[in-house]
């Protein structure tokens, strides 16, 4: 295990973790009364309701929770990209820092399109299926020409309205993946084409710390309600911190294995560092940093009978991402007229089986393609 930093087990379980997350934050925070998220600004409002349902807790208080909290799944799946990235392309933590021989090396261009047709037909599968769910259903959105070409284009992020340009909502997160891999072959990559192949094996290490330190300088620097805030957030810049740390891991760091206990120890002073972060403005730029810890050493500390479902989750993660928009439309009036948890429920069985559904079908769109 020497070389497994995060096994491929861990990996699944992490992105479970992650996408139920996910799953139940774009569920309960289109309830009326659940306390918002702080996700692309900072609303000490938003973290007033919640330290005020936090102290007298009713019945929805794990859909409060979800709501405030569930949005961190992001950086999860963020920090493995990048974690993932470095072990495919440069051998892990071993040989991060020296490039791969001329001969093996990937070209910028086969790189460039080989993840946006992957990324495209993820999303061009859900889209499609929401499209059609959304105009069946009570209030369908206003589709615009330009909205959907950004869609369709992995570019809406950039538009100066973000919020109002990408629907369904979670898809925004398919134009700031891209503009993450590009970042990784542009500048963090190694080799040819890129900033890091012509620098030294130090300054390849100084190149993501510098990344880290300028992202977090910036959005300490913007207004915390502000417009500016939200779209910084919304692009790859709001995240770049939390990539540099899965790409400096995977260069980096080395296994050493400790108890059960510890991992658990650590996942709870990690959970707790969140918690805390999400309470101020200038400490919730860190809490991402918290919560990818969090997330590793509790997938550690995690007996068989959890980890394993988790994992089997973490499998159909992409689908269940591009496909809940779908159920939550579908299903979201059972929780609007009372029965939230009736209604979650329902919501989160028919993701796990519709995603199971989507996958098959982006597996035969992705071999059609080829």
């Amino acid at each position: 295990m020497t070389n497994d930093l995060i096994t491929r087990r861990q990996s699944a379980a992490m992105r479970g973790i992650a996408i139920l997350a996910i799953v139940l934050h774009n569920y309960t925070h289109w309830l009326g009364p659940m306390v918002k998220e702080n996700e692309y600004t900072f609303s000490r409002h938003n973290v007033g309701r919640m330290l005020s349902e936090a102290a007298q807790p009713s019945w929805d208080i794990v859909a409060h929770l979800l709501s405030f909290f569930g949005h961190y799944g992001v950086p999860v799946f963020v920090f493995l990209s990048a974690y993932g990235l470095v072990m495919k392309y440069e051998g892990g933590a071993s040989h991060a820092a020296m490039p791969r021989p001329a001969s093996k090396e990937e070209s910028a261009w086969a790189f460039t399109r080989k993840h946006f047709k992957k990324l495209w037909i993820m999303m061009a599968v859900g889209y499609t299926a929401f499209v059609l769910v959304d105009y069946m259903t009570p209030g369908p959105y206003r589709y615009t020409f330009w909205n959907v070409v950004g869609q369709l284009g992995l570019f809406s992020n950039l538009y100066a309205d973000p919020d109002h340009a990408i629907w369904p909502g979670p898809y925004w997160y398919f134009g700031l993946t891209m503009q993450l891999y590009l970042v990784y072959r542009f500048l963090l990559y190694p080799g040819k084409t890129s900033l890091c192949g012509y620098l030294s094996a130090r300054w390849r290490v100084y190149i993501p710390v510098i990344i880290t330190a300028g992202c977090i300088a910036v959005q300490l620097s913007l207004d915390p309600m502000g417009k500016s805030l939200n779209w910084f957030r919304y692009n790859c810049f709001g995240n770049l911190p939390v990539f540099a740390m899965g790409v400096l891991y995977a260069r980096m760091a080395r296994h050493r294995e400790i108890s059960r206990a510890m991992y658990a120890a650590t996942a709870l002073a990690a959970t707790l560092g969140v918690a805390v972060c999400s309470l101020d403005f200038t400490l919730w730029t860190f809490a991402p940093f918290f919560v990818c810890i969090g997330a590793a050493t509790l997938v550690r500390a995690l007996p068989e009978t959890l980890l394993s479902p988790l994992a089997w989750t973490g499998g159909i993660s992409a689908a269940m991402f591009v496909c809940h928009p779908v159920t939550r439309k579908v299903i979201i009036p059972i929780s609007r007229h009372g029965e939230i948890y009736a209604g979650l429920l329902l919501y989160i069985v028919a993701t796990i089986i519709l995603a199971i559904i989507f996958r098959k079908v982006t597996d035969i769109v992705s071999e059609y393609m080829k």
